[in-house]
């Protein structure tokens, strides 16, 4: 990139550590977030009043929860570049996990607002609130390679593993690909601690002995400790993965693909939010199959 300049919409959970692993890397960040308070911590970030105060940066990111506040947040943006178009090859990065087929009408909606100069790149990330933080996150980018070698340097400034999965909408893709692995894998886990602590076995000491074999894996490793302890308070919301399931199953439908797991995933996901769970970590996950199994017992 020949300017080190960069927009941040959106600084949660996520977005807060990822735009300032940005700024560490001697980039210069321009920021909106809903609330304030948030910059308090944040040093070396500007901020603007409106998205649309970010009209003149080469890449803006957007980082909110899903494609529909991103094309809410986006309106007043749109709306300047109508009036004024921005530099040819400004890149609009959407980094939210977003459903594959929208992601690729939103880039239809940046080209026209743009008059052509705007170019959309997915880029998902995957690795939570530790990956954010450390800078370790897994980027799964859906761009033309040239897009993609150019921006390399910005992602490499927020993931250790980067990598370019095809055109538009195949980061989202790649992305609803982890959900499915990951949501299906956490529930597994959370069925089994449940069996286990009920039939009187440390849960603690059967995700100890289960690492070391074949069920071992990065979501035991990482989720597991939350698991056992019923540790639920949020690193990211839960109601989060119902959403991301349901873009596995749309994107299967496109093209026919079977997914019985994601299929059955999306359910207990859904029963968990009706729980009234949604907010808390991914690991509640345990809890709505508690709460399953006892009203399975009162009926």
């Amino acid at each position: 990139m020949t300017s080190k300049r960069v927009g941040f919409v959106g600084l949660g959970l996520m977005g807060a550590p990822m735009a300032a692993n940005v700024a560490k890397a001697g980039w210069v960040v321009t920021a909106w977030n809903r609330s304030d308070a948030v910059f308090e911590g944040l040093a070396g970030i500007g901020r603007v009043g409106t998205v649309a105060g970010l009209r003149d940066e080469p890449i803006i990111i957007f980082m909110l929860p899903d494609l529909p506040f991103i094309e809410a947040a986006a309106e007043g943006l749109f709306d300047a570049w109508r009036s004024e178009p921005p530099q040819p090859g400004t890149a609009v990065v959407i980094m939210s996990s977003v459903s594959p087929t929208d992601v690729r009408q939103f880039g239809e909606r940046v080209h026209q607002a743009s008059d052509g100069n705007a170019v959309v790149i997915d880029a998902p990330v995957s690795g939570g609130t530790t990956g954010a933080e450390s800078g370790s996150l897994a980027i799964m980018a859906g761009a033309s390679k040239a897009d993609f070698e150019r921006l390399l340097p910005l992602f490499e400034t927020m993931g250790t593993t980067v990598r370019r999965m095809g055109p538009l909408g195949s980061g989202s893709l790649a992305k609803a690909c982890n959900q499915l692995i990951v949501g299906t894998t956490t529930a597994a886990l959370a069925e089994a601690a449940e069996l286990a602590e009920r039939s009187g076995m440390d849960v603690a000491a059967l995700y100890e002995v289960l690492a070391g074999g074949l069920a071992g894996s990065r979501v035991l490793d990482v989720v597991g400790p939350r698991l056992a302890a019923k540790d639920y308070a949020p690193t990211g919301p839960a109601k989060f993965m119902h959403k991301d399931l349901a873009f596995v199953v749309q994107s299967a439908e496109a093209v026919g693909s079977p997914v019985p797991m994601a299929s059955a995933a999306i359910q207990l996901y859904g029963e968990l939010k009706r729980q009234g769970l949604g907010d808390q970590d991914l690991a509640v996950v345990r809890q709505a199959i508690a709460n399953l199994s006892l009203s399975t017992a009162d009926n």
